[in-house]
């Protein structure tokens, strides 16, 4: 089974944020989308983790199959609720 990793660089420099909490939002993604502008492609999501916080997720996957999140924060960012079309304008 191939695991999710946290990029350390996360709990720096969003302390609110610990790495199940991180995990708990992956585990329960409301909406995502794939960036296939970006290489290597990028998973942009929107999860909620154990306490009811939307948490906004930027992963990539690695040449091992596993998954590394490399960007979370919450709340989300209203560019990102745009970009995955949860926020303004009509869905396509």
């Amino acid at each position: 089974m191939d695991k999710v990793l946290i990029d350390s660089r996360i709990g720096r420099l969003h302390p609110e944020l610990t790495d199940k909490d991180v995990l708990d939002a992956w585990d329960n993604i409301i909406h995502s989308k794939t960036r296939l502008e970006e290489q290597p492609y990028q998973c942009v999501a929107i999860g909620m983790d154990s306490v009811g916080r939307l948490v906004e997720m930027v992963a990539v996957r690695l040449k091992s199959s596993d998954m590394l999140i490399f960007h979370a924060k919450t709340p989300p960012t209203k560019k990102t609720l745009k970009e995955l079309e949860l926020l303004g304008g009509r869905r396509k």
